[in-house]
């Protein structure tokens, strides 16, 4: 019986033990090598994907306001950058942060051209945002959660880049099986309340979700514990 006990014990904690894993790196390379920013920016700004048809719905959801400083946390090309940039506005900034050198040169070119000052970007390793302590009144990340190849030590640089009583807003694919498309399945690493666990135990307390928002994509908001 105590053989049994343990072996069920283990199986048991075999999901958590490969969600600390993280993501795996393949899933990430084709943002960092040859990529094509034009094709991906195609592919992000296209209103078959719900973040970008909901993209107005979700920034009034996060709660930003004029004067607030925001994090962008996995930018891709920019969208959400430059909505919360005129949100924000006056007196506000955003800072967009990716691990992908063409992401951040786009974003750069793209404020440049249209005289948009309140934005910066930032290349990440990956796992250290590189962003100052206590400098953000709100981190949002929009589909890049099950990106994380280092999940726990990503959110400690984001809890440690949140002014005290800022939030983050958590926007990522339902992985629901039966229900998701398989190969989304594939894709994501995690479900919402694996997420949501992961989250909390890197220090952050979930205090809202907005279940009516969207279909495929779950809208979670954090503070820190």
């Amino acid at each position: 019986m105590r053989a049994l006990a343990a072996l069920l014990l283990a199986c048991a904690l075999l999901p958590a033990a490969a969600a600390d894993e993280g993501a795996k790196p393949e899933i990430n390379r084709p943002y960092v090598v040859d990529t094509d920013v034009v094709q991906w920016n195609r592919s992000f700004e296209n209103e078959r994907r719900e973040v970008y048809a909901k993209r107005m719905e979700i920034v009034a959801a996060s709660g930003v306001k004029p004067g607030m400083t925001v994090a962008d946390i996995g930018a891709g090309t920019g969208l959400f950058t430059m909505l919360f940039a005129d949100a924000v506005k006056p007196g506000g900034s955003v800072v967009a942060v990716d691990i992908s050198p063409a992401f951040v040169d786009y974003i750069r070119e793209t404020a440049k051209k249209r005289r948009v000052r309140n934005v910066t970007a930032i290349l990440s390793d990956g796992t250290d945002t590189q962003l100052p302590e206590a400098s953000v009144d709100l981190a949002y990340l929009s589909d890049v959660y099950h990106h994380f190849e280092h999940p726990a030590e990503t959110l400690a640089s984001i809890r440690k880049a949140l002014k005290p009583g800022g939030r983050m807003v958590v926007v990522d694919y339902q992985r629901i099986p039966g229900v998701t498309p398989a190969a989304r399945v594939a894709h994501v690493r995690v479900d919402k309340q694996t997420a949501i666990g992961e989250i909390e135990a890197a220090g952050f307390r979930l205090v809202e979700e907005k279940k009516k928002m969207m279909r495929d994509n779950y809208f979670l908001v954090f503070t820190q514990k």
